[in-house]
């Protein structure tokens, strides 16, 4: 079964002001002696508060050590959402985008969650505005709708699934065996690659994120031509021309296992440079290599960096902890409604764990 992609054409969630925006709210770089201020104030405040602080593989490397070193931890939205789900903390700090934060407050409604940057959000969450997907589910009532995480609570709340990039393919695999009719939102790219993994029938929102739509095929078969022995890593939100050439395809913690089990010494990596830190950590030894994007003209500053992760600071977490700002709140009966579909996530990857266990999806192989 082809793929149909529903064609929303007033998507601009990739246009000059909104990604100028984040830009110009990217803290400046600190001095060495800035960071550890910084970092000592974060940390006390947390200690202080009965914080725990959470943050995404993309954020500055500054927030992922701080998450670790205080009992926190730094993971893919499907580990972060079960993390701040289980801590015993009454405090979340979120460090990641607002979709991340909005995840932790529909998870845990008594838990204050609180995000360095409010402004910090998504571009797939921009482009699938919840008032016309909320249409667009209305003219399908036959379909079965699973939403990526990159989602805002609203459109969650219109979702029978919530999945994310490590979990997409075995629970769209799921719903086709049992004869169901998926409508997908909002990545285009992950969900060409599920259809064409699983040969399910999807509808697909006409959606994509500003950092893995830059990576070009051409210019990254290019840079294997120079790296030969290199494996290639690629996220699944990237084009199907980058796809194609990977030898591991998988979310950000699959592509960490990947760096960490293979034998390879040098890899090529597609997907948001934020990742690179922590790979570095865990895999001193191994060469890494950032993927390619579409030149001087490319949305990210000719990057693979997300302007709403680089949003995320050190002083944000200082900010939002002594002052109060940054906290999300998610209204009923929105939060209950979206609800369910995380929670059905969660309990399909509890029941199968072999679901997300592997380090990724090999091409012509499948689960490896």
């Amino acid at each position: 079964m082809s793929q149909v992609l529903f064609d929303y054409t007033k998507q601009d969630a990739s246009g000059a002001s909104c990604t100028a925006h984040a830009w110009a709210k990217v803290p400046e770089p600190l001095s060495p002696s800035q960071r550890a201020d910084w970092k000592a104030r974060a940390a006390a405040l947390l200690k202080k508060h009965n914080a725990v602080l959470v943050a995404h593989y993309y954020v500055d490397g500054d927030l992922q050590d701080l998450a670790l070193e205080t009992g926190g931890c730094v993971a893919d939205s499907l580990e972060m959402a079960r993390f701040g789900r289980d801590h015993a903390s009454q405090t979340l700090v979120v460090a990641g985008v607002r979709f991340m934060g909005e995840s932790a407050k529909i998870l845990s409604p008594e838990k204050r969650v609180l995000m360095p940057d409010l402004d910090a959000t998504c571009s797939l969450d921009l482009g699938c505005p919840p008032d016309d997907f909320a249409r667009f589910c209305d003219a399908h009532p036959d379909r079965t709708v699973v939403v990526y995480a990159n989602t805002s609570a609203a459109v969650k709340a219109r979702a029978d699934w919530m999945v994310t990039s490590s979990c997409a393919l075995a629970i769209v695999n799921h719903l086709k065996e049992q004869g169901q009719k998926v409508l997908w939102a909002p990545d285009r790219h992950l969900g060409r690659y599920i259809q064409e993994q699983t040969g399910a029938d999807m509808l697909m929102w006409n959606g994509a994120c500003i950092v893995h739509d830059e990576f070009r095929g051409l210019e990254l078969d290019l840079l294997r031509k120079e790296h030969p022995g290199a494996k290639v890593l690629v996220h699944p939100e990237s084009p199907r021309s980058v796809v194609e050439q990977a030898d591991v395809v998988g979310s950000t913690s699959q592509l960490l296992n990947a760096v960490l089990k293979m034998d390879a010494q040098s890899f090529i990596v597609a997907t948001d440079n934020g990742i690179l830190h922590r790979m570095r950590q865990l895999a001193p030894g191994k060469t890494l290599i950032e993927a390619p994007t579409a030149g001087n003209s490319a949305t990210c500053k000719s990057c693979a960096h997300c302007p709403w992760m680089a949003m995320n600071a050190l002083q944000g977490v200082v900010a939002c902890l002594e002052q109060g700002t940054g906290e999300i709140l998610v209204d009923e009966p929105i939060r209950s409604q979206a609800l369910g579909c995380i929670d059905r996530m969660l309990d399909f990857v509890a029941r199968n764990p072999n679901a997300t266990a592997k380090p990724g999806f090999v091409k012509n192989i499948g689960a490896a």
